[in-house]
C-alpha cells in the first residue's frame, strides 16, 4: 500500500496538518484552538474528497476503455508516465487488450485463409468429380465392353488423382495448423535418395527416362519421412515435364554451410516469370501439365522450410530445371 502514490500523498498531507495543529495547540488556547481544529478538519476532508474523486475518475476512464474494447472498438493508448498502482494497472490492461486484438487479427486471417483453402479445394475437386459423373452416366448405357473398360480406367485415374489431392491438402493443413512436429534424424544421403526414387522406377522405364546418380558418402540431418515426401514431389514434377528419352540426375552437393540434394531434369523448363511463384499453392505456370494442380511443390517447400532448409530453383526454357534442396548445417 505504501507504494501507492495517492496513498502516500494523503498520509503526508495528514501528517503535516497534524503536526501543524499540534504546534498551534501548544501556542494558542480557547476559541482559537477550536477554529484551528475546524480548519484542520475541513482541510483533511477536502484533501480526501479531491484524492478520492480523482481516483474514481481514473477508474471510470478504465471502465469506459474496457467497455469500448469489449464492444469491438479500437484500443486507444492509455499509457502514462506517472508512478503508482493505478498506472501499473493501466499498463497491464493495455498490454492485455493489445494482445487480444493481435489474436483477433490472427483469427480473422485464419478464417480468410480457411475460406480461400476451401474454395481452392472445391475448385480442384470439381473437375475430377464432373468427369467421373459423366463416365458413370456413360457406363449405364454402354454395351461395348472395350469402351466400358476405357471409361472404368478413366474413372480409376480420376480417383487416384482425387486421392492424391485430398491427402496432399490434408498434409498441408496439418503442417499449417502446427499439429506436426518435425523429428530430425541422421540418415545417409544414399539411403534417402534410394527411398525417394523407389516409386518412380517403373514410370521412368515406361517413359524411357535415363536416370543417373553419383554416390556420395554424406549424412543429412532431417525428418526422414517428411523429407522423402518433399523430394518425391519435386522428382514427380520433373518427370511430368520431361518427354520420352529425357534425362534425370540426382546428386548430392556438400559445402561448409549446407548439404543439398540436387535434382536436375532435361524437361521443358520453367518460364522466368513463373519461377518466383512456383511454390505458391495452386499456381500453374505456363508450362504446367494439363493435370497439374499446383500443390506438390508448395508442400515440398513447406516441409523443407519447416526444417530450416530451403529450395533453390534454376531453369532455362527448353533446356531443363535444377532444384537444390538445401539442409543448412547451422540454422540461418
Amino acid at each position: 500500500m505504501l507504494k501507492n502514490k495517492d496513498f502516500k500523498s494523503m498520509v503526508m498531507a495528514a501528517a503535516v496538518l497534524t503536526v501543524a495543529a499540534s504546534v498551534c495547540s501548544l501556542i494558542l488556547s480557547g476559541i482559537t484552538v477550536s477554529i484551528v481544529t475546524l480548519i484542520l478538519g475541513v482541510t483533511i476532508i477536502t484533501i480526501f474528497i479531491v484524492f478520492t474523486k480523482r481516483r474514481y475518475r481514473d477508474i471510470d476512464e478504465l471502465n469506459s476503455y474496457l467497455v469500448r474494447v469489449l464492444a469491438g472498438g479500437e484500443a486507444p493508448n492509455i499509457l502514462d508516465q506517472e508512478e503508482g498502482e493505478l498506472s501499473l494497472l493501466k499498463t497491464n490492461i493495455y498490454k492485455a487488450t493489445t494482445t487480444l486484438n493481435y489474436q483477433k487479427e490472427l483469427l480473422t486471417k485464419d478464417k480468410v485463409a480457411l475460406a480461400n483453402a476451401i474454395a481452392d479445394i472445391s475448385h480442384q475437386l470439381k473437375t475430377p468429380l464432373t468427369s467421373m459423373m459423366v463416365m458413370n452416366d456413360l457406363l449405364k448405357t454402354e454395351d461395348d465392353r472395350e469402351k466400358a473398360l476405357v471409361f472404368l480406367q478413366t474413372q480409376s485415374n480420376q480417383l487416384d488423382r482425387m486421392s492424391w489431392l485430398i491427402q496432399t491438402l490434408l498434409k498441408l493443413s496439418k503442417i499449417d495448423a502446427g499439429t506436426i512436429t518435425m523429428k530430425p534424424e541422421e540418415i545417409s544421403a544414399e539411403t534417402l535418395i534410394k527411398e525417394v526414387m523407389k516409386p518412380f522406377v517403373v514410370q521412368m522405364e515406361v517413359q524411357e527416362i535415363n536416370y543417373t546418380h553419383a554416390p556420395a558418402d554424406t549424412m543429412i540431418r532431417c525428418d526422414i519421412n517428411w523429407t522423402i515426401e518433399a523430394v518425391q514431389n519435386i522428382v514427380k514434377n520433373c518427370i511430368e515435364h520431361m518427354t520420352k528419352g529425357g534425362e534425370l540426375t540426382v546428386n548430392v552437393d556438400e559445402t561448409s554451410i549446407y548439404t543439398a540434394i540436387e535434382i536436375k531434369d532435361t524437361g521443358c523448363g520453367i518460364d522466368k516469370e513463373d519461377i518466383p511463384h512456383i511454390f505458391e499453392r495452386f499456381y500453374k505456370g505456363r508450362n504446367a501439365g494439363k493435370d497439374s494442380v499446383g500443390i506438390g511443390l508448395a508442400l515440398a517447400k513447406t516441409i523443407i522450410t519447416g526444417q530450416h532448409g530451403d529450395i533453390i530453383v534454376e531453369s532455362t526454357e527448353g533446356v531443363g530445371t535444377t532444384f537444390s534442396v538445401r539442409f543448412y548445417k547451422t540454422i540461418i
